[in-house]
């Protein structure tokens, strides 16, 4: 691993760190997403808790967070397994931001992001997969289980030497939803446009 990779790595979890939702809640004078409603600091609860503009701006700001790094990266010429590492720091920096106490969001929207950059049809079968499951079942954290699950095999369809790397970024996205995974089992998950803490 090169200097530049090291800094780029370090740099990719510190942007991840920067939380879109406190921020764009402060802006907007909406509550603080890390003590309302579901009390998870991402885009889904910012919709919760302050609708869809600032929700929208929150999941694109999140999908930066991980493109920017990765897509800078590839650029770069850095090597597939370097790049998921990049895109892993990223999201640990979401989910663990150093700015924000260490209490982030669940990754999904900047595991996106930083897997975008691989191709425009694997990241039109990430969108289609998350949208269907979305509108069939209701449930946001379900959506992104049922999505992360298959983007491997989409990616090793689309790209196969990057299947490892996204495979890796994937493990992490579900390893931080093994709670709503638990309420899913439960039936204690809820839904979108629900206004339950219980999350």
């Amino acid at each position: 691993m090169t200097p530049l990779t090291l800094v780029i790595i370090i740099s990719a979890y510190l942007l991840g760190s920067i939380s879109s939702a406190v921020l764009v809640c402060r802006i907007f004078r909406l509550p603080d997403p890390r003590n309302a409603g579901s009390h998870n600091p991402g885009a889904t609860n910012v919709l919760r808790v302050g609708g869809k503009k600032a929700a929208v701006i929150v999941l694109l700001c999140d999908m930066l967070k991980g493109m920017i790094p990765v897509w800078g990266s590839y650029f770069l010429g850095i090597e597939p397994f370097l790049l998921g590492i990049i895109a892993i720091a990223a999201c640990l920096g979401h989910i663990y931001p150093i700015f924000f106490h260490f209490k982030g969001g669940k990754g999904v929207a900047t595991a996106l992001g930083a897997i975008a950059p691989i191709g425009l049809d694997l990241t039109g079968f990430i969108i289609a997969t998350w949208l269907a499951t979305i509108v069939i079942s209701r449930y946001s954290s379900l959506a992104a289980l049922v999505t992360v699950l298959l983007t491997p095999f989409y990616t090793w369809m689309v790209k196969p030497h990057y299947t490892l790397p996204v495979a890796m970024l994937c493990c992490l996205i579900v390893f931080r939803h093994q709670e709503n995974i638990k309420r899913l089992f439960n039936g204690t998950e809820p839904k979108v446009g629900e206004k339950e803490s219980s999350q």
